[in-house]
Formats: structure tokens, sequence, C-alpha cells
């Protein structure tokens, strides 16, 4: 089997995966009727309302951190995943029902979201750690980046799909088909063999197991310098619903298709850089910290665009290096990441990725109704800017980092330590990863 699709040489594996995309392209076709009914059905072209159902459904994650670590630790993570499906095609259901007997209002979809996320905000550690439970060790970075290459690749058909049902048959329906397509997924966990599960040490049951998460994070700065990155990221930047939507209605006046369109270029880009990531065989500081500065320099263009269709080609760029930047930060957080510690760890890069939401997304919303949404969009490059100048001076300062011109190579440099002093420790792995990796950059990226 090819080297991008070695992880599915395994059944378990296989069988997840299927299931999952079909689960991905419902989560997909729900996103998009949920976004489009509150821009123009619940509200006048609000992005403030928006941003807050965003906030409402991503806000839990933050607040049920600790727990939801913990138990993704404690507990058999396949019977979990069995639980938090179920009620999250439970929920969507009930909301398809609201809306096909009009019975749904603005705050009714806000309890709708938060709800979700309540449950989500269990599901995301647990489903993020269960791939290191699937796969063996050597294929976790492969398997993480096909799972986002599904997750996308959903992206690119749930989207389309759900404009064209929204236009045909009502957003009700939408709903209806989400809640239908988490039987797939629940299936997949039903013939899943437990017996092909790597076997793992569990959290204990002792008082002090969620402060030993938070404590073991402190340990590793490579760690917390990603989290800080992904942090900045994921609350100003990854709010594509807002960009989206607003940019469709209010800049370009499209309907309900186009903007279900534009979700799918995205995809592309999306999908792209999933692929590649599954072709890497590790994932690398560098392209993290490339990616961010990537991200930024794609939103300002986007920004920039005159016309619907030279948006949307901008637009599979941004999913390209926003894809690239999630799935090495992911990557790097689970691979690095003590297997007895995986939940918990993930927990809190899912708290920290979805969790600033709520502060974010309101915010970009207003910027969007106050100044424009091309405004929105300079807020999603400014975090590019922002994580990537966090990087290199957190960097520079506390590896001791210096450029050299490589004269092997013209225009480019190489980051080199000062000192030739074996390191240890937590901040030695982070060193010897960049020496490992030759981290070399060329001028004109600015990295």
């Amino acid at each position: 089997m090819s080297s991008m699709f070695r992880s599915l040489s395994g059944r378990n594996y296989r069988i997840w995966f299927s299931g999952a995309l079909v689960s991905n392209v419902g989560t997909w076709m729900q996103r998009t009727a949920q976004d489009w009914i509150v821009l123009t059905h619940l509200t006048h072209n609000s992005a403030v309302a928006v941003g807050v159902t965003m906030a409402c459904q991503f806000g839990p994650q933050l607040l049920f951190m600790p727990i939801s670590g913990l138990i993704a630790d404690r507990f058999d993570r396949r019977r979990t995943l069995m639980l938090t499906q179920l009620l999250m095609g439970a929920l969507g259901l009930a909301l398809g029902i609201m809306v096909l007997t009009n019975t749904a209002t603005l705050l009714s979809v806000y309890g709708f979201a938060l709800a979700l996320g309540v449950v989500a905000a269990f599901d995301a550690p647990v489903r993020q750690a269960f791939v290191s439970d699937v796969v063996r060790g050597e294929h976790v970075p492969n398997a993480v980046a096909l799972n986002s290459a599904s997750f996308n690749g959903a992206r690119l058909i749930g989207p389309a799909v759900a404009g064209l049902l929204i236009t045909a048959i009502g957003s009700g329906w939408v709903f209806i088909l989400n809640a239908a397509s988490f039987l797939a997924v629940l299936g997949a966990l039903r013939f899943i063999d437990p017996a092909q599960l790597t076997k793992r040490s569990k959290a204990g049951r002792g008082p002090g197991q969620i402060k030993a998460g938070f404590a073991y994070v402190r340990t590793r700065p490579d760690i917390m310098i990603v989290l800080a990155m992904v942090f900045v990221v994921g609350t100003f930047g990854v709010n594509f619903p807002i960009f989206t939507s607003t940019m469709s209605e209010i800049v370009f006046h499209r309907g309900a298709g186009e903007f279900g369109l534009l979700n799918s270029i995205m995809a592309i880009g999306s999908v792209g850089g999933a692929l590649l990531a599954a072709r890497r065989d590790r994932p690398r500081i560098r392209l993290l910290v490339g990616a961010a500065a990537g991200f930024g320099v794609a939103c300002g263009v986007a920004a920039l665009m005159p016309t619907y269709w030279t948006f949307g080609a901008v637009l599979a760029l941004l999913g390209l290096v926003s894809m690239t930047f999630m799935n090495t930060a992911n990557s790097l957080v689970q691979t690095t990441t003590e297997a007895a510690m995986r939940g918990r760890v993930m927990a809190l890069y899912m708290a920290i990725f979805a969790g600033g939401t709520p502060l974010g997304a309101p915010v970009v919303g207003w910027v969007a109704d106050a100044f424009g949404p091309r405004w929105s969009l300079g807020v999603g490059a400014a975090s590019g800017f922002v994580a990537f100048a966090i990087a290199a001076v957190w960097l520079t300062r506390s590896q001791n980092l210096r450029l050299r011109f490589d004269s092997r190579a013209p225009l480019r440099f190489a980051v080199v330590t000062a000192s030739a002093a074996t390191a240890s420790g937590a901040d030695g792995r982070l060193r010897r990863a960049l020496e490992r990796d030759e981290v070399v950059a060329d001028r004109s990226s600015g990295v």
C-alpha cells in the first residue's frame, strides 16, 4: 500500500476511517445549514449571531477540558465514543424536527449549539486519542493526517450538498440527514475488533490525576509553544463560517448554493494539505512555523480579492495552509506525548484550539458587522503573523538560536544553536528536533 495510506493497512483503522468519513459529511452539512439559518432566517445578516452560535458550540471545550481529558485516559475509548456519537446524532435529529415544524428560534439554536458543544467536549479528546489505539505508534502521524483528509474531504462534499438541499427541500432535512449519518460511525465502532486495539496503561483513580496532566505540560516547553500558537490562530483565525458566510452574502450578494460552494472550494485546499501531511514520515517544527506565516498571508490576500471567484480561489490556498498548520500541530503533540498522558494533553489541545472560539468568534463577528467582512479576514491574517512571531521570538530566546548563512544553498539560512553543548530534558528534545530537521528557511518566506 502507498506510504500515503499506510495506516489503512490495518483492519480496525479501515473500518473507523470509513464510518467517520460518512459521519463527517453529515457534520459539514449540518454546520453549513446551521450557519445559514442563523445568518439569513433567524437574523438579518448578523455576523455577531453566527459568532455567538460558534461560541456556544465550542465554549464547553474549555469548560470541561480537565474532566474530558481524564475520561479519555481512564475509560474505554471505544465505548465512550459510542455514547457521545449517539447523543450528537439525537441532537441533530431534534433540531431538524424543530426546523421542519417552524418552532426553531435563535435562542433554541443557541441552546442546541451549546448542548452539542457539551457532548463534543467529551467526544473530541477521546476521538483524538483513539487514533493511537487503532493504529501502531509508527503509523500515528499518517493516521492523524488521513483523519484530517477524511474530515476535509467531507467538507468538500458536505457544504455543497447542503447548499443544494437547503435550496431544494429546506434546512430541516439537512439536520435529519446528519442525524442519520451517525449510524455509520456507530456501526464502525461496533465492528472494530477490541482485541486488536493497542494496549495502554490507564490513568489511576487517585486524587491529583487532572493536576498531573497540567504538570506534565509545564515540563514540556516544546508542547507549550505549539499550544500558544494554536490558541492565537484558533481563537482569531479559524473563524471560517464567519468569513465565508459574510463575504458570500454581504460582499458578493450570493445565495445558499454559492455559500456552500465556497466551503467546498476551501476544502479542496484542506484535503491537499492533509494528503501532503500523510506523505511525511513525521511532523516538523519548521513546517508549523512556516504554516503560521502562510496562514497570515493567505487571509490577507483573501481580504483583498475583488470578485467571488477570485476570493474562492484564494480560499483553496487558505485551506491548504490552515490544514498544514493544524495537522502539524496535532501530530507534534500526539507523537511526542507519553501514552498515559495523551488523553489529558489532547483535551488541553482541543480546549485551546476550539475553546478560544467563545472569545474570538464574537469579536470577529463584531468586526465584520462594524467595519465589513474584509476586515474580519484582516483579524485572521494578524493571528497568523502573531503566531509566527511568538514562535520566532520564543525559539530565538529560549533556545539561543542564531541564523547562519548556508553557502551550499544561496539565499538560504540555517537556524543553529549558539552553544554546542549537549542538551538534556524537554528543552533538549526541542533543540535536537530543530537540529535534526536542519531547520532551513528561504529569506523570501521570512521564516
